[in-house]
């Protein structure tokens, strides 16, 4: 009999082709078989060493494919056969980097990359064994194809080796093919590569060696390099400082956006979304990402103004720039200093209530402060302190200013308000004209200590309702200041009209078919990124979007809507996207599911008046557009798990109870089983809530609904039910004995044996385990115990099994499972 050794030997010299190919594809178990002993390791592979040689490319893309499991062989019995990796397999791995067949050079590529993956490959063996060969591959007079597979293999380990060595070793060849005149698949192939080596070698490299170059291939004559570029462009963004983005990467991306080609225009178009998020700062965007939760950012710290002038004309400039600024560039706590020391010092207080989702502190318009006025104060600080009546004369100029032509205006606005009283921010609106008209209309007693700030309450009211660029009901902006209320200074302004115009239908036409998706896509990173004080520069976007004709868009905002209302926080979702929200709701079903599957993160971010809204139009979830849509329900089943902690004891079982006891009768059996635990969580929300009747009338409806159902798969339920209830413990075993106990142990003389076998595995697997049961000596135990004798003298073999068999020995999930019907 030959040994491992000998057959090897044997089959290695054959002149059958398949013979040395199984001897290949065998080399790792004849390495385990002779692992004990040194020797024969070191033999079989220096036989791998010849087999390397042979003439047959089958035969080496085999040993090609056995390399790198006889490497992690190798890695593991390290102590016996030490450097077997490097000095035997690593340079036949390197050699057939350049061989002539295909498939060998292919197969050789894969195996070096997964060596460096696994930490194979010593790091001076990257340096002196595999880099050198990949630069020599890449030379001028290298073979073309060899040459754009190297620099291919050069940027995927770039990742895998470091910043050190792909900087020393890799960058300076990099550079060259980015330039290689010759042959644009290498400048395809650097293109598409770009961003992966600028990730890795970090932003000095980037911007002092490798931008040169991208700007190179972006205006490349070739429209495959350009297009490469435009895919990459945001991880190479992502490489560089706020500044190089603003000045040149910008710039750069906008010649991409009106390239000749149509496939470039198209990529960059696609890759505009993601660029715009990499102008993303906390300290505009007012959020931030911290172990993946989406948190506010305190961006309201700034410092305290010493000049109050500087202040009002730092005011005055926002206004200019743009009226919806001026609203809401002010933080709420931002407090005036004068001469008051311990305001100074409460406004230089940590504010951290901010990082909270607080509504009123982030984006509603800000009520008019009622402080003193700028003008008067800087007057009032050159007179002397005991000059009173200067003072007063000062004031009563002041409110001089107060016209007949003003209270008009404000009575006015507050009658045109009025019909609207109910929505809460023309609530606000309306307190806020009515503290001005009262301001405006005090007598000449109250105007002497009350009149300090008055004018400034008026000027500040007037102020808030034609600069509010929320309140447009009855209002209607011209093209210019329609135009105006886009700007916005976190991204270049350039940028956000290429991405506003992307739900243009000519867009379509010209570019991408799908384009208006695209747009959809990347809007709540886009979101992110502007701010929530900007969310007017997108909000007629995604209006646009939401109702666009192409279901795969409205499907596309639908699955992120819920990601976009924790940016815009709960005012803004409640004026612009619970419309939305409802619209989608009674969308195609293809549309319906993204809001499904996010309903319990969407409603939770509501008022909860609104919230409540919805539990009327929860039951039209159950109606779909086809009935076979099974997944459908079995997902509305998971959210209402959910939702149970957003609505009362009455809620739950006014509203979302008739919908439980609805899919537990589904025909589909997934579905069911997701129902179970909904009931069951059900059972222990009300039980904790009080009054304790909704508890007890919802088991007496499961009793009188499914236990003394006519149909054996109603009574199935119900023992799956009380299954479930006991394993999650959802009630006291003492109140479960009360109200369900008795009428599950009914079903052990149900004619049906499956009813029967389900009613022993509950008993014997499930309550019996329960301490309740095992220590406390009582009526209901007793029962429990006839019951089961009566299960094991059944007519049934497999419920005699199932009652008599100990708990441990079988799993109950997968019995449980094995008893339930079919799926229609």
């Amino acid at each position: 009999m030959l040994t491992p050794l000998g057959r090897l030997d044997k089959y290695a010299a054959s002149e059958n082709i398949f013979n040395r190919q199984m001897v290949a594809r065998s080399l790792l178990d004849t390495l385990k078989e002779v692992s004990d002993d040194e020797r024969d390791c070191i033999a079989v592979l220096e036989r791998v060493s010849r087999l390397a040689d042979d003439s047959e490319p089958t035969v080496r893309a085999e040993l090609m494919e056995q390399v790198p499991h006889i490497a992690m062989f190798c890695q593991e019995n390290r102590p016996s056969i030490p450097y077997a990796f490097s000095k035997y397999l690593l340079p036949i791995v390197v050699r057939y980097l350049a061989d002539q067949n295909n498939q060998v050079r292919k197969t050789s590529q894969a195996a070096l990359l997964v060596l460096l993956e696994q930490e194979l490959i010593e790091r001076y063996d990257v340096e002196a064994k595999v880099c050198p060969v990949l630069v020599e591959l890449t030379a001028p007079d290298s073979n073309d194809d060899v040459k754009t597979e190297a620099v291919a293999i050069m940027c995927k380990m770039a990742s895998m080796v470091g910043k050190d060595i792909t900087e020393r070793l890799i960058l300076p060849r990099f550079c060259e093919m980015c330039c290689d005149c010759r042959m644009f698949h290498v400048r395809k192939v650097c293109a598409a590569n770009f961003g992966d080596i600028c990730s890795v070698v970090g932003q000095q490299a980037t911007e002092e060696m490798l931008l040169p170059r991208f700007f190179q291939l972006c205006s490349d004559n070739v429209w495959g390099v350009r297009k490469a570029c435009a895919e990459c462009f945001m991880a190479v963004s992502c490489a560089t400082s706020q500044e190089v983005r603003r000045t040149k990467l910008s710039t750069l991306f906008i010649n991409l956006i009106s390239d000749p080609s149509r496939w470039v225009r198209q990529a960059a178009f696609q890759s505009l979304g993601p660029f715009i998020s990499t102008f993303a700062n906390p300290s505009s965007s007012g959020q931030f990402f911290k172990e993946e939760e989406l948190c506010l950012y305190n961006h309201y710290e700034l410092p305290l103004v010493a000049d109050e002038s500087d202040f009002a004309e730092t005011l005055e400039n926002d206004k200019e720039e743009s009226n919806f600024m001026l609203v809401h560039s002010l933080p709420e706590t931002m407090f005036h200093c004068t001469s008051s020391s311990e305001s100074c010092q409460e406004a230089e207080k940590p504010l951290s209530d901010q990082e909270l989702y607080n509504s009123f502190n982030f984006w509603r318009t800000p009520l008019p402060k009622i402080d003193i006025d700028l003008e008067l104060q800087e007057t009032a600080e050159t007179l002397d302190s005991e000059t009173q009546e200067g003072e007063q004369e000062v004031v009563a100029s002041a409110s001089s200013n107060v016209t007949m032509a003003t209270r008009k205006e404000l009575e006015e606005m507050i009658e045109n308000l009025e019909p609207h009283i109910d929505d809460p921010d023309v609530k606000a609106q309306v307190e806020v004209l009515s503290a001005a008209l009262r301001a405006s209309s005090l007598d000449p007693q109250e105007e002497t200590t009350a009149g300090i700030g008055k004018s400034d309450i008026v000027e500040s009211a007037l102020r808030y309702i034609h600069n509010d660029s929320d309140f447009s009901t009855n209002s209607s902006f011209s093209p210019e200041e329609e135009k105006k209320s886009k700007i916005q200074d976190i991204v270049p302004q350039a940028l956000l009209d290429q991405y506003l115009s992307m739900t243009d239908p000519s867009r379509a036409q010209t570019v991408d078919t799908e384009i208006a998706k695209h747009c959809a896509y990347s809007l709540p990173g886009v979101a992110l990124t502007l701010g929530r004080q900007n969310w007017h520069c997108l909000k007629d976007t995604y209006e646009t979007l939401a109702s666009d004709m192409q279901w795969k868009v409205r499907r596309t905002l639908a699955f992120s809507i819920h990601e976009l209302a924790v940016i815009l926080g709960d005012q803004l979702t409640a004026g612009d996207l619970v419309p939305v929200f409802n619209g989608f709701l009674k969308d195609l079903d293809e549309v319906r599911i993204g809001v499904l599957k996010h309903l319990h993160d969407f409603l939770k971010l509501l008022h909860p008046d609104k919230r409540r809204e919805y539990l009327y139009q929860l039951q039209e979830f159950l109606v779909t557009d086809n009935s076979r849509n099974w997944r459908f329900r079995a997902e509305l089943a998971e959210q209402l798990i959910l939702l149970l902690d957003l609505y009362s004891a009455r809620d739950i079982y006014d509203y979302l109870r008739p919908i439980a006891l609805s899919l537990c009768a589904d025909k589909v059996s997934s579905v069911r089983w997701i129902s179970f635990k909904l009931v069951s969580e059900m059972v222990k929300k009300l039980y904790s809530a009080p009054p304790p009747t909704f508890v007890v009338d919802l088991m007496n409806e499961l009793v009188e609904t499914f236990c003394r159902c006519q149909k054996w798969s109603g009574r199935q339920t119900f023992a799956f039910i009380c299954q479930t209830i006991i394993e999650d413990d959802c009630l006291p075993m003492d109140q479960f004995a009360e109200h369900l106990l008795p009428h599950l142990l009914l079903l052990a003389s149900d004619r049906v044996p499956n009813v029967r076998v389900l009613l022993a595995k509950t008993l014997r697997q499930t309550l019996l385990e329960k301490e309740y049961f095992l220590t406390c000596v009582s009526a209901h135990q007793e029962a429990v115990e006839q019951t089961i004798v009566a299960l094991q003298m059944d007519n049934d073999n497999d419920v005699k099994y199932f009652a008599s068999i100990h708990p441990a020995s079988t799993k109950i999930a997968d019995d449980a499972m094995s008893t339930a019907s079919s799926t229609y």
